[in-house]
């Protein structure tokens, strides 16, 4: 099982880098994504949930809320762009990132590519549905390039807010909802109760995607039989709890991600991918326990692949918009990162939600070098 030590140590390189210069090349551009690569324009829509059955594990006494962004393909690119976070929410990330060398309210202008409440394109109830899950005290923002890109190769993909576990979650009416849980003791009792109660906020928005939202703008082209979850740190390692709990979710992926409830003895069937950074999860790294543990119990379709020179936020759009802002990630130049981590979860998720055949998961690429694969002798 994975200490909350370590688990504590590789959350705080999210947002902590060596500035690469105080007056760098890009100090004062307008932050940016890259462009998705796929055929479609992107579509998006903001959906806040509310879960009457569950309190929320964070705050007693209040139901479980959830904001959602739903990304889709869509008929048009044109129209207003969705705001990748909120002044509020930029200021509450640098903080606890403790960045004082960029404006308070820069990631709010940061130029995404998904156009607000587009009309969507593709047959009802036919395309793949993805669940992603941030970092923890990462906003759902952060996962928004790789989010865009699976749109825009024909996935509607639903990233999820686990509110009181962000630093800051914006409500429709204004409401900010702080990081309740960082206030709590970080032993294997919390990381374990956390896993839990994401496994269940993902159940939850399945519910709704299949069943109450299903005729909301976006949500009316999931296939409700072609489901699969995925994420970044702890998003992606509670991925693999959600997808034990609920047997609706096809396959899942772990980004980067340390396993701190380790995989039960009964093993797990759904097909699973280990996505990580070379120096924490190659054989012999510090953090490469958890993997090691679980893959025996990985009785599934499985690949353990690690990723040379890239680092924890590298994985996500800190990776890509944190060197436009004079900040320094690793040898792996932000959009190489964010290319090669679209590239490996996009193969993923084709070759079990959509049967493909994908040789980019089976041996070397020589269009990404830096990718091995890891093949325990157990």
């Amino acid at each position: 099982m994975r200490s909350s030590l370590t688990f504590l140590i590789a959350v705080s390189l999210v947002l902590s880098a060596t500035p690469a210069s105080a007056t760098g090349p890009q100090q004062d551009a307008t932050p940016y994504l890259p462009a998705p690569t796929g055929r479609h324009p992107v579509g998006t829509t903001s959906l806040h949930l509310t879960d009457t059955t569950r309190p929320d594990p964070w705050v007693p006494g209040v139901d479980r809320e959830l904001m959602v962004s739903l990304f889709y393909p869509a008929a048009s690119g044109r129209g207003p762009r969705k705001q990748y976070m909120t002044p509020t929410e930029s200021r509450a990330v640098l903080e606890e990132g403790g960045l004082t060398t960029v404006p308070p309210d820069v990631l709010s202008t940061v130029r995404t590519n998904a156009v607000v409440d587009a009309p969507p394109v593709g047959r009802r109830h036919g395309l793949p549905l993805v669940v992603l899950s941030p970092g923890y005290k990462r906003p759902r923002a952060t996962l928004t390039a790789l989010a865009e890109d699976l749109a825009s190769h024909g996935y509607v993909v639903a990233v999820v807010d686990h509110t009181y576990e962000n630093v800051a979650t914006t409500f429709p009416d204004g409401r900010v909802a702080p990081c309740a849980s960082c206030e709590v003791f970080h032993d294997p009792a919390f990381w374990q109760k956390l896993g839990e109660g994401r496994a269940a906020d993902v159940s939850f928005v399945l519910d709704q995607l299949t069943g109450p939202r299903r005729h909301h703008r976006g949500a009316n082209l999931v296939d409700a039989a072609r489901i699969a979850v995925g994420g970044h740190s702890v998003g992606g390692a509670s991925s693999l709890e959600a997808a034990r709990a609920d047997a609706r979710i096809r396959a899942a992926i772990d980004v980067d991600g340390v396993l701190s409830t380790p995989v039960p003895p009964e093993g797990m069937t759904q097909p699973v991918m280990l996505l990580g950074r070379r120096n924490n999860f190659a054989p012999g790294a510090p953090g490469v326990k958890s993997w090691a543990d679980a893959w025996p119990l990985l009785t599934g379709w499985k690949r353990w692949l690690v990723v040379a020179g890239m680092e924890h936020p590298s994985f996500t759009d800190i990776g890509v918009i944190g060197p436009q802002l004079g900040l320094d990630f690793g040898e792996v130049p932000g959009e190489r990162g964010a290319a090669i981590t679209r590239a490996y979860v996009r193969a993923f998720f084709d070759r079990h939600l959509r049967g493909e055949p994908q040789p980019l998961l089976d041996g070397p690429s020589a269009s990404y070098p830096e990718v091995s694969r890891v093949e325990p002798s157990s």
